[in-house]
C-alpha cells in the first residue's frame, strides 16, 4: 500500500471550510465526507480531514486549540513554481483566509504563509533546489 498522510483539523464549520479548501484547488472525496466531515485531497498520498468540533473531539481527549490565538503546527505545501505559490495565497485570500506573516525569499525558496478559516497555518512554497545547491556550494 502507498503511504499516505492525513491531517486532521477541527473545524467551526465544516461547510464553510469546505469550500475554502475547494477554492485553494483541493477536491472533496464524497465518500470520506458527510455533515460533520470533509475529506479534503491535495494529491492522491495527502488528505486533509476537515472535522467539526464534536466529531474532532471523539479522536482526543485534549482541549482543541483556538489556532486563531495558539499555534500547533505549521503546515507547508510544496507547489512547481513562485506564480503557483501567489496563486494558491492569492485564492486563500479571497476566500476568506488571512496572510499568516509576511512572504519568505530566500531565492532558492519561496513561501506565502496563509491561515485557513479557523487559523490553522499553510506554508505553500516552492524550493528551486538547482538554486539551493549554488547558494550552499557558494557558501562553502
Amino acid at each position: 500500500m502507498t503511504k499516505m498522510i492525513f491531517v486532521n483539523l477541527p473545524v467551526a464549520n465544516v461547510a464553510e471550510s469546505t469550500a475554502f479548501y475547494e477554492a485553494i484547488g483541493m477536491r472533496k472525496n464524497e465518500m470520506f465526507s458527510n455533515e460533520h466531515a470533509s475529506s479534503m485531497e491535495w494529491s492522491d498520498t495527502i488528505v486533509f480531514m476537515l472535522l467539526d468540533h464534536g466529531f474532532y473531539s471523539t479522536f482526543t481527549t485534549k482541549t482543541i486549540i483556538d489556532a486563531k490565538t495558539q499555534s500547533g503546527a505549521l503546515i507547508a505545501l510544496s507547489l512547481d513554481s513562485r506564480a503557483q505559490v501567489d496563486a494558491l495565497a492569492e485564492a486563500a485570500l479571497a476566500a476568506g483566509g488571512r496572510e499568516a506573516r509576511e512572504k519568505q525569499d530566500l531565492g532558492f525558496m519561496y513561501a506565502r504563509p496563509i491561515e485557513d478559516l479557523d487559523g490553522h497555518t499553510f506554508e505553500p512554497m516552492y524550493m528551486d533546489m538547482a538554486a539551493f545547491e549554488q547558494a550552499t556550494h557558494a557558501n562553502a
